[in-house]
């Protein structure tokens, strides 16, 4: 029986007594092939459209049903940091052979997260369950890549940059930074928002599914809806801006509501501006 059908066979198992040893390793091998890469959490169709694995999920799923809270790692001289967590999802530990940097501070990847060769991890930051993080991406200070959230290859995500987990219900979208992508410092991307490749979110914008964003470019409003996510175009520039309130009492006092718009879309000058230095990798 392959990694998907054990997967579903014990998923579908609602008395937990029958969850025994075999539930686990089939949640131990679905883990060893999500941090190996072999497997994701969502993945991109011929049409460009990211879709929810869902048996990946299920099966990170259970890894918490079958899961004991204990004390999976304890405070020694080298590190003041212990955590009380489910068994099934201890920190990730990394040798000099998995080719990224975690710069000492405080940083977490948890179980079942991938990191490819050539990624800098910044103190402190966080990496959950079923993430994708994809080679030379640098991941700054205080950033968080929420569970089976999917961040392409030489992003770059900013301080105090927040990426949301989609781990529930197990078909919504993922979110996902595509390639080349720069998510400026303190922005929040959330509720299955694809951000398309090389696409530059300046500092302070925040994107949800509900979101309404204003391309000054091509003027036309970009939406998502219950059917489809949130998508920021390919290249495009995102900064931070505001719409007054149209009507009422609102209006009557001036007042007016965030919303990110597009200001243009990348050229020279906006690469030269993002360029990471080679030095800090």
């Amino acid at each position: 029986m392959n990694l998907e059908d054990r997967i579903e066979k014990f998923s579908a198992e609602t008395d937990m007594k029958k969850l025994g040893k075999s539930a686990e390793r089939a949640v131990n091998d679905l883990l060893d092939a999500l941090e190996a890469g072999e497997i994701r959490a969502a993945l991109r169709d011929a049409r460009g459209t990211w879709n929810a694995v869902l048996w990946v999920k299920r099966g990170i799923l259970l890894g918490f049903r079958v899961g004991r809270t204990e004390n999976i790692a304890k405070a020694n001289k080298y590190s003041p940091f212990s955590f009380v967590d489910k068994h099934t999802f201890p920190p990730r530990a990394f040798t000099k052979r998995d080719g990224i940097r975690v710069v000492p501070g405080g940083s977490t990847v948890r179980r079942g997260a991938h990191l490819a060769a050539g990624v800098v991890c910044m103190p402190p930051m966080y990496v959950n369950v079923g993430a994708y993080v994809g080679a030379g991406t640098m991941i700054d200070s205080h950033a968080l890549v929420g569970s089976c959230a999917q961040i392409g290859e030489r992003v770059h995500l900013s301080a105090a940059a927040q990426i949301g987990g989609v781990l529930e219900p197990v078909n919504a979208s993922p979110v996902v930074i595509e390639d080349d992508a720069l998510v400026g410092g303190n922005c929040g991307v959330y509720e299955g928002t694809v951000v398309r490749r090389k696409a530059v979110l300046a500092a302070g914008v925040v994107l949800t599914r509900g979101t309404p964003v204003f391309d000054l470019v091509k003027e036309r409003v970009l939406r998502g809806d219950a059917d489809a996510p949130l998508e920021i175009p390919e290249g495009a520039v995102v900064v931070p801006g505001a719409r007054a309130v149209a009507s009422g009492w609102g209006k009557a006092r001036g007042l007016s509501l965030q919303t990110p718009v597009i200001v243009k879309y990348r050229d020279e000058k906006t690469d030269v501006a993002t360029a990471l230095e080679a030095w800090l990798r």
